[in-house]
């Protein structure tokens, strides 16, 4: 009784983080065109710093760094999202392949939602290669989580027969 129990509470904390990050890109995607542009130019202001700091010769483009640490937020997102929908996904005892599947479907269909959304918010727009740059995050995230379960899994077999 105490196993269903926790693996429930397991489920439902997964499903919530999804949802939780979702909202958060949500909220993001919510503000106005100079709300977003205020908070992207602090980020850059600090990886312009960082940049100068290390390497004092550079010079910085900062509206072209701008526009990198913007297209990275949407790529780290989803690379986010990405990992939190797999790893929800393989609480259920669904097949690998299934997973990928259906992890895939879930993040892009909620880049596209997410997009269309920003059509009604003040100076935003939909772009679609912003859905791109989001798909090749949701897809990166879930092959890193592939990945890292597959080598526990190898490491357990190693460990599991003495090698």
């Amino acid at each position: 009784m105490k196993i269903i129990s926790s693996m429930r509470v397991i489920r439902t904390v997964s499903w919530l983080a999804v949802i939780i990050w979702m909202a958060v890109i949500f909220y993001l995607s919510s503000q106005t065109s100079t709300d977003s542009n205020r908070l992207s130019t602090g980020v850059t202001e600090h990886v312009a710093y960082t940049v100068e700091y290390v390497s004092a010769s550079e010079d910085m483009n900062i509206l072209h760094l701008n526009r990198v640490v913007r297209k990275n937020a949407h790529f780290i997102a989803y690379l986010i999202l990405g990992i939190l929908v797999i790893q929800a996904m393989r609480r259920f005892s669904i097949a690998w392949q299934k997973c990928v599947v259906y992890s895939l479907l879930i993040c892009i269909t909620y880049a596209v939602s997410d997009e269309w959304h920003q059509q009604f918010v003040p100076g935003r727009g939909p772009e679609i290669r912003d859905v791109w740059i989001d798909s090749i995050g949701a897809i990166v995230g879930i092959g890193l989580y592939a990945s890292v379960s597959l080598m526990r899994r190898v490491y357990k077999a190693l460990r599991a027969s003495g090698n």
